[in-house]
C-alpha cells in the first residue's frame, strides 16, 4: 500500500526558510516522478515542483524558482522541499505526490497517490 507523508510545514516570518519532507513506502523509485503541490484557500492546486526519481530531473514552477530546491534521498525513500526566502504568497497546504515515470510536470489529475498535506503559513 502506497503512502506518502509530509512534515515540516509551520508559520513563518517572510523572509525565512523551511524545510518540507515527504516520506515515502510502498513505491518502486526507480520508475516514478514525484512532485510538490499547493493549494491556497480558493484558488487551484498547483506545482511548486517535482523530480524523476530515477534521473534526478527536476522541474520547478516560474514563481518559485532560485528560492526552492527539490531532492531525494532514495535511500531513506524520503523527498524533501527546500523553501528559501519564503513570501506570503507561498502560504498554501503543501501537498506530497507520486505519479508514473512520464508523467507531465504541473498535472494533478495525472499524479495517483497523495499525502495528506502540510500547511505552511508565511507572515508578511
Amino acid at each position: 500500500q502506497v503512502q506518502l507523508v509530509e512534515s515540516g510545514g509551520g508559520l513563518v516570518q517572510a523572509g525565512y526558510s523551511l524545510r518540507l519532507s515527504c516520506a515515502a513506502s510502498g513505491l518502486t523509485f526507480s520508475s516514478y516522478t514525484m512532485g510538490w503541490f499547493r493549494q491556497a484557500p480558493g484558488k487551484e492546486r498547483e506545482v511548486v515542483a517535482a523530480i524523476r526519481w530515477s534521473t534526478g530531473m527536476t522541474y520547478y514552477a516560474d514563481s518559485v524558482k532560485g528560492r526552492i530546491t527539490i531532492s531525494r534521498d532514495n535511500a531513506k525513500s524520503t523527498m524533501c522541499l527546500q523553501m528559501n526566502r519564503l513570501k506570503h504568497e507561498d502560504t498554501a497546504v503543501y501537498y506530497c505526490a507520486d505519479g508514473p515515470a512520464g508523467v507531465p510536470w504541473g498535472a494533478p489529475g495525472s499524479y495517483g497517490y497523495w499525502g495528506q498535506g502540510t500547511q505552511v503559513a508565511v507572515s508578511s
